[in-house]
């Protein structure tokens, strides 16, 4: 849809949401001049568009009384942000909400007309999002679907919980407050009573869920985006810095993304700082760059490496 077509259907919504604005004020919201404005006046005239001025110090210009345009106009752009938004919280929320986006989807094809349904196809064809899931979906579908139905009736639920540190499963009664999609797993945010504090809990390490018959009330001032962002603030940080050799500079230029900082060294090797909640962690990742890389500190990353290597290496003494 061209430019001026887009500000009609806005102008339209504005003088809909509130009537007797003037030329200056509706110029201003579209961006253009008053004297655009009043051409687009006399286009909408032209359409069949009901419009009345009222002339004085407080007249301006009004929709009839009663008017309203059609609930479903898109741009083509926005038509397919719609439909690409529904196919995503399908393919996301699995058979919580796949039937309920299919049926969105359905409806909005039935009402659009050719030039938005063509730009729907070839949005389908080529803006394609892949690989949101770390975890089969389908087989957390009866913990989310649980779960968000606990979240909205408030009541509590029993897990039987298997966490990354420790061996042995716990057993838990928490309040979900909200689900969330991060990195491509599924969380629930919780009140454990286990802890007496706010947790999140990975789904898919969630071994058992009952649903209880008690209620709780979800603090009226909690936010779930304060909450992630303050959590992921408050994550401990240990940092490394590492060199790759100059012929592994390739690796460090494709995970951008993944340092702190980057320097290169006169030889044309490339140190880099990297950050992580753990030096566990720290040492998994310097392991999978193999040989391309020398940790440079600290010495307590060095020496997990190097057992972690003399280990798997003794595993191999038979070859």
């Amino acid at each position: 849809m061209t430019k001026p077509a887009t500000r009609l259907i806005t102008l339209i919504l504005l003088l809909q949401r509130k009537p007797n604005q003037t030329a200056p004020v509706l110029a201003a919201e579209l961006g253009v001049s008053v004297r655009t404005l009043h051409r687009y006046m006399g286009m909408l005239d032209e359409m069949g568009i009901p419009i009345y001025s009222e002339r004085g110090r407080y007249g301006g210009f009004s929709l009839v009384r009663g008017y309203k345009m059609p609930p479903l106009i898109f741009t083509p752009e926005e038509a397919v942000a719609v439909h690409l938004g529904a196919t995503l919280v399908a393919e996301m929320w699995g058979r919580l909400y796949q039937e309920p986006a299919g049926g969105a989807i359905a409806k909005l094809d039935n009402v659009l007309p050719d030039e938005q349904r063509q730009e729907v196809a070839w949005a389908q064809r080529t803006l394609v999002s892949t690989g949101l899931h770390r975890a089969d979906p389908m087989s957390l579908s009866p913990y989310l679907e649980a779960l968000r139905k606990a979240a909205r009736q408030e009541r509590q639920v029993r897990i039987t919980y298997q966490g990354s540190s420790k061996p042995g499963k716990t057993e838990r009664v928490v309040d979900p407050y909200g689900l969330v999609h991060r990195s491509g797993w599924w969380y629930v945010v919780a009140y454990c009573h286990l802890r007496g504090a706010l947790r999140t809990f990975r789904v898919d390490r969630i071994q058992n869920l009952e649903p209880l018959n008690l209620s709780f009330q979800k603090p009226q001032d909690f936010d779930i985006r304060e909450y992630l962002q303050a959590e992921l603030s408050d994550l401990p940080v240990t940092t490394a810095r590492l060199q790759f050799l100059p012929q592994a500079d390739f690796i460090v230029k494709s995970n951008q993304s993944s340092w702190e900082s980057v320097e290169e060294n006169p030889d044309g090797s490339l140190e880099v700082v990297l950050a992580a909640p753990d030096l566990n962690w720290l040492a998994s990742m310097a392991l999978s760059f193999g040989a391309w890389v020398k940790i440079l500190e600290p010495p307590e990353l060095k020496a997990i490496v190097r057992d972690w290597a003399l280990e798997t290496a003794a595993l191999y003494e038979d070859i």
